[in-house]
């Protein structure tokens, strides 16, 4: 079982801070955020720690969904710079969200911004391939302006585009899904967190209500080949998580 960690938690430090933590707990992988304050990232810097990377291309400030043109190539351009990152440091896998529909976006324009989605992502899949870097996309949490809310509408996407799924367990739990509903041959890269299906709230393994140990021994005995990125709030919620990844499974 191949296990890493968010740079999300500790994002208010420097990025070597977070993945100094990471290291000394013994985890694999870190899941390197790729945006405000560590838009930046030097690949020598890496090369001291080790661990081997993901990446979690940029989520703040940007939306790959928009029906702004220029504000959309910008948002693309940028998944594109993780990818080129990823390629650069021979990361196992680029994580991207799918974009978010506006107030006025949502009420009048909706169809639009799925259909501009869709083409954003068949763009930044084709720009991966060519690279021969695995880049997933990921459902989302039940937020007004997220779309691809809707796991099963994601995955029908992807596997006509031939690519791969970032489950969140989290979001997934928070959408109303149930463990058994999670599963797809589409998944290629997870995160894991807990909550209790009212919030996105990113709590410690073991601490909300998701039924983790269902989830993840499905997973495993469908020969899940991907990593389990630990996504949580604090460095005691990644060593409690860990912790909790070693003990049950």
């Amino acid at each position: 079982m191949k296990i890493g960690a968010s740079t999300l938690a500790g994002i208010e430090y420097d990025l070597e801070n977070a993945l100094e933590f990471i290291e000394s707990l013994g985890i694999e992988y870190a899941e390197l955020v790729h945006q405000f304050p560590s838009e930046h990232i030097v690949p020598d810097i890496l090369e001291s720690y080790n661990l081997k990377y993901t990446i979690h291309a940029p989520f703040m400030d940007v939306n790959i969904a928009t029906l702004q043109d220029k504000s959309r190539a910008n948002s693309i351009d940028q998944m594109k710079n993780s990818i080129d990152l990823a390629n650069e440091i021979d990361a196992e896998a680029v994580v991207v969200h799918p974009g978010l529909a506006s107030f006025l976006a949502k009420k009048y324009f909706l169809d639009d911004v799925y259909k501009l989605a869709n083409e954003s992502i068949a763009e930044i899949n084709d720009y991966s391939r060519d690279l021969g870097v695995l880049t997933t996309i990921e459902n989302m949490p039940t937020f007004d302006a997220m779309i691809y809310q809707d796991i099963n509408d994601l995955n029908d996407l992807l596997v006509s585009l031939d690519m791969g799924m970032t489950l969140d367990i989290g979001h997934a739990n928070h959408a109303g899904y149930s463990p058994d509903e999670m599963i797809f041959d589409s998944i290629k890269h997870i995160h894991i967190h807990d909550n209790f299906g009212d919030d996105d709230a990113h709590l410690s393994l073991g601490e909300g209500s998701i039924d983790l140990k269902r989830i993840v021994n499905t997973l495993e005995n469908k020969n899940y080949e991907g990593i389990y990125i630990i996504e949580v709030n604090d460095y005691d919620s990644i060593k409690k998580s860990y912790e909790y990844m070693k003990k049950n499974f």
